[in-house]
């Protein structure tokens, strides 16, 4: 089994300890920061197979973080703790590009679930894109997993890492309606009743990136009472989009 490098950005020790001690038990070499100064400068040092990052720490805060990670070229999984009451942090933090969010307190069971999801899916695409990756035309949306990287009507989209495996899925299977337990399954790697609102808020926020009116979506379309589908009927790509976004490497 592989050895996973973990860095853990949190300032309460008792915290802190407990995600050393269960992280070590799945194999992880494990790194404790325990302010936002620390968790900067480590940060950089290496590359990580996963950043555990506290979002309310002393200095820069986990946001700041996750956004001078997601400025780098070389993409790293980001999983963000959150306070409970906190809707807006863990919606800035998806924004930013977090990979997935635990809002404390938290299950330790759900956390680790979270954690070897996404050393599953990380593993999976590094076997999957070994080689060239494939490329593919749908419509106007032009999507290259290789280089993880989207265009619309010639135009660079940025997408979050996990926004950017929610199409890829979808555009593998244009015209198939997935329920949200089985997006779940597919892209996150897990499924928990109850976490169908975190699809929800993914396809929320892609369609605001793709679609020309989100209130209206083209691309990714409702099938009530099921769940979504990429509409195989795509526009031509002569139809305009109604905005332009800078392109984000995940």
């Amino acid at each position: 089994m592989k050895e996973h490098q973990v860095l853990v950005v949190e300032d309460e020790p008792d915290i802190a300890r407990l995600l050393h001690m269960h992280l070590r038990d799945a194999n992880c070499q494990v790194t404790l920061a325990a302010d936002g100064h620390q968790g900067m400068r480590q940060a950089f040092v290496r590359h990580w197979d996963l950043i555990i990052l506290d979002i309310r720490l002393p200095g820069p805060d986990g946001l700041s973080i996750c956004r001078a990670l997601r400025r780098e070229q070389r993409y790293v999984p980001i999983l963000m703790l959150t306070s409970k009451s906190s809707e807006l942090d863990r919606v800035l933090g998806l924004e930013l590009g977090a990979d997935d969010y635990v809002t404390k307190p938290f299950s330790v069971s759900e956390l680790m679930a979270r954690v070897k999801a996404i050393f599953r899916r990380m593993e999976s695409f590094e076997k999957q894109y070994a080689g060239e990756g494939e490329a593919m035309t749908l419509g106007p949306l032009a999507i290259d997993s290789g280089t993880r990287e989207v265009t619309l009507h010639g135009e660079p989209v940025a997408l979050t890492a996990r926004e950017f495996d929610l199409l890829l899925h979808f555009a593998r299977h244009p015209g198939q309606v997935f329920t949200r337990a089985q997006l779940l399954d597919n892209v996150w790697g897990y499924g928990h009743e109850g976490y169908e609102h975190t699809v929800n808020s993914h396809i929320n926020r892609l369609r605001a990136k793709i679609e020309p009116d989100p209130a209206r979506p083209i691309f990714i379309t409702t099938i009530w009472g099921v769940g979504y589908k990429l509409d195989a009927r795509l526009p031509p790509s002569g139809v305009a989009a109604s905005k332009t976004v800078v392109n984000l490497h995940p």
